[in-house]
């Protein structure tokens, strides 16, 4: 199932959330920095121990002060190589292959590549789409996607991609 939300990563309660980073562990949006700093210190000292990570790269850790159990990093850019439809198909496919690797049942992730403006906004969210769609045919954990927007306009997007895929679940409401 995926499911298109309006909302903040911070409140989730799935068993994992999904957070981007550049290679050299800096956050790549207002909203992954947010979660860093609502995770505390803790997970920040975890990520930095494992030091800087390859482009399209995921580690799991602790999520510290968040109301799930783990956050999942991933890489879609780097300092000197920009995000595209290629590194975020990386970063989310390696994403989902340690959320299932640890059993996570159920998944919340942000709309990796849209709020970046390296790319085009109907291109990102089809390559993540195209990304959830794959994992779930493969019948793998994790198989409860939650897809947070910040936005209406990204919440038209997604859940226009995803309406025509047969894993779409009715919207639930936001919680922001």
């Amino acid at each position: 199932m995926i499911r298109v939300v309006v909302g903040d990563l911070r409140s989730r309660s799935e068993e994992a959330v999904m957070r981007p980073i550049r290679s050299d562990l800096a956050p790549t949006t207002v909203a992954s920095r947010d979660l860093a700093a609502a995770a505390g210190d803790e997970v920040r000292t975890r990520l930095e121990a494992v030091g800087r990570l390859p482009v399209g790269g995921a580690v799991i850790t602790p999520a510290g002060n968040l109301p799930s159990s783990f956050l999942i990093h991933v890489v879609g850019s780097a300092e000197d190589e920009p995000q595209t439809p290629y590194t975020i198909q990386r970063a989310l496919k390696n994403g989902l292959r340690r959320a299932a690797d640890w059993g996570v049942a159920s998944l919340a992730l942000p709309p990796l590549g849209i709020s970046v403006g390296t790319m085009e906004a109907e291109e990102a969210a089809r390559t993540l789409v195209e990304v959830l769609v794959d994992h779930l045919n493969e019948g793998q954990p994790p198989l409860e996607l939650t897809v947070v927007v910040a936005t209406p306009y990204e919440e038209q997007i997604l859940t226009q991609l995803v309406s025509g895929t047969g894993y779409a679940c009715e919207a639930a409401p936001g919680d922001g």
